[in-house]
C-alpha cells in the first residue's frame, strides 16, 4: 500500500494518535490535524517518520467551514492525493437538555457533524477507487445508558445515517464509508479508573474499558483492501455496551 495518503483529524492524542500510528505501519503517509498542541502533534508525526512514512501536521479549527475545507486543501497541497479520511476530531458535551443553550447545540453540531460532512464532501473530490471514509462515532449513538448525553448521542447517531447515504453515493466509484463506534476507551481524557469509570463500566457486557489499539486496529482494517466489501456499516468496538 505504498504511496497512499491518510488524513486523520484530531490525530495528536488518544484514539487519533493510535490510528495515525496503525495506518503508518500499514504503509500510509499521514496528514494529521490538531486543535491546540503543535508539540503533541509533532511527536506523533515523528513516530510516523520513524516508520519510514511521510507525515505533516495541520492546525485546524474543526468548528468552522473554512477550517474544515482548509485541512483537506492542505493535505492535497502537501501530498497531491487523499486515499483515506478518518474523521476523529470531536467534542463530548455533557448536561441535561433543559439546561442546554442554543450556542451549545450549534457548537457540537458544527464540530461533530457538519465538520464530517464538509470534510467528506471536499476529500471525495480527490478520491479514486479504493478510497476509504471512516467516521469515529460512539456506542452512545446507539444507546444512551445514562442522562446528560443527549447532544453527544444525537451527533454520533447522525454519523450512522450519513455513512449509509455516502455509501450509496460513492459505492459505484469504489469508495467505502463506515462508522467505528467505540465504547469506553482508556485515554488521558477518559481513564479506566475512578467513580465515573465504574459507572460507565457497569453498562459494558465485559465490564471493562477498551484500549486505543482496539479502535486503531479496526480502523486499519477498514482502511485496507481487505475491507472493500464493507460499506455503510456501523461497527461497535465497545465490549458489548450496545448489546
Amino acid at each position: 500500500m505504498s504511496n497512499r495518503v491518510a488524513l486523520v483529524t484530531g490525530g495528536s492524542r488518544g484514539i487519533g494518535a493510535a490510528i495515525v500510528e496503525a495506518l503508518a505501519k500499514d504503509g500510509y503517509d499521514i496528514a494529521l490535524s490538531y486543535a491546540n498542541s503543535a508539540e503533541a502533534a509533532e511527536k506523533v508525526a515523528q513516530k510516523v517518520r520513524a516508520l519510514g512514512r511521510k507525515a505533516v501536521t495541520i492546525k485546524a479549527n474543526g468548528a468552522t467551514v473554512e477550517g474544515n475545507k482548509a485541512v483537506i486543501a492542505k493535505t492535497i497541497a502537501d501530498f497531491g492525493q487523499i486515499d483515506a479520511l478518518v474523521c476523529n476530531a470531536g467534542m463530548f458535551p455533557y448536561g441535561p437538555i433543559n439546561e442546554t443553550s442554543v450556542e451549545d447545540i450549534e457548537k457540537v453540531l458544527n464540530l461533530n457533524v457538519r465538520a464530517v460532512m464538509i470534510e467528506t464532501a471536499e476529500a471525495t473530490k480527490h478520491m479514486q477507487k479504493g478510497g476509504r471514509l471512516i467516521f469515529i462515532g460512539s456506542a452512545f449513538g446507539a444507546r444512551a445508558p445514562f442522562p446528560g448525553i443527549s447532544l453527544y448521542a444525537t451527533t454520533k447517531a447522525a454519523l450512522r445515517g450519513f455513512a449509509k447515504g455516502v455509501a450509496r453515493d460513492l459505492g459505484p466509484k469504489g469508495i467505502t464509508a463506515n462508522v467505528v463506534e467505540p465504547g469506553p476507551i482508556d485515554t488521558d481524557m477518559n481513564p479506566a479508573e475512578g467513580e465515573v469509570a465504574k459507572l460507565i463500566s457497569s453498562f459494558v457486557a465485559t465490564g471493562a474499558y477498551g484500549t486505543v489499539a482496539d479502535i486503531a486496529s479496526t480502523v486499519a482494517f477498514l482502511a485496507s483492501p481487505q475491507a472493500e466489501y464493507i460499506t455503510g456499516a456501523a461497527i461497535p468496538v465497545d465490549g458489548g455496551l450496545e448489546a
